[in-house]
């Protein structure tokens, strides 16, 4: 499935970008049917926010039970002081999360595909597990930066093994708020872990005391729709705001080993789904 650079590029540099690898028509069926399920989403039914501040420390119990569901999450400014939505409901939205891969016939069909099987394996990730799934809206005007992080925080196993499937629905770019990677972050050590106690209390836990990369050592990575950015669960990367009039829509998935154990202590508990070549 890949080339031998492009396996290369992955283990040298923690990431790889495989350029338009979908048509625009699997592109357009994914947003369809994160489109339909935000029409059928109650706004009235939760005031649950996908912040970029609380989503590193407490979460609630919406958050924790949605492992082995599919539910929306607000964009941090979605609200007036009042409560009330700033923008239409479809414009409010930061993300679905966080079984579209099992639950939803359009994801399950595109997650579970042989492709994206067999690059997990190129990668080196032995008999490939999906552990989640989201749809990310990077609303116009109102699409909140996610701060420097490392996805093997929230996926730890022994050995490390999660790998991170980001897929561009539509075109990114520094305007709209593309992924950005630390241009030297092959090797960075994992800086923190997120624990999720037996009480359901979570805590972010300083596994190493190194400073996060300074923005200029950000790459951001401006792809057209149907692009496939993979990277390894230690590399550092963010996204800045989108303050553009020009949404961002991506979806993605994290896949682990199912040669690795899987710590008791990770938030997400519900079931993976094993995808074959």
């Amino acid at each position: 499935m890949l080339t031998l650079q492009q396996q290369q590029d992955f283990e040298s540099n923690g990431y790889v970008v495989l350029g338009q690898l979908f048509s625009d028509t699997q592109m357009a069926a994914l947003k369809s049917a994160a489109i339909d399920i935000v029409d059928q989403f109650d706004p009235d039914s939760t005031r649950a926010i996908f912040s970029t501040h609380s989503e590193f420390t407490d979460r609630d119990h919406y958050f924790l039970t949605s492992d082995d569901k599919v539910r929306c999450f607000f964009e941090e400014d979605a609200f007036s002081d009042a409560g009330g939505l700033n923008q239409p409901k479809h414009l409010s939205i930061n993300k679905i999360g966080h079984a579209l891969h099992a639950k939803t016939p359009e994801f399950i069909t595109f997650s579970q595909s042989k492709v994206i099987a067999g690059i997990a394996e190129d990668l080196g990730v032995q008999s490939p597990e999906i552990r989640q799934s989201m749809y990310i809206f990077k609303q116009p005007k109102i699409g909140g930066e996610i701060r420097w992080h490392q996805d093997a925080s929230y996926f730890m196993t022994e050995p490390l093994s999660v790998v991170t499937f980001w897929f561009a629905i539509e075109d990114a770019t520094i305007l709209n708020g593309c992924l950005q990677v630390d241009k030297q972050g092959a090797d960075f050590p994992l800086k923190e872990q997120f624990k999720r106690n037996e009480d359901d209390s979570t805590e972010l836990v300083a596994l190493s005391d190194i400073q996060w990369p300074t923005n200029e050592r950000a790459l951001p990575l401006e792809v057209k729709a149907g692009s496939l950015v993979v990277f390894n669960g230690t590399l550092p990367h963010y996204s800045a705001s989108n303050r553009s009039s020009k949404s961002r829509h991506a979806y993605t998935l994290h896949i682990t080993s199912a040669d690795a154990i899987y710590s008791k202590q990770n938030w997400l508990r519900a079931d993976p789904v094993r995808i074959n070549v």
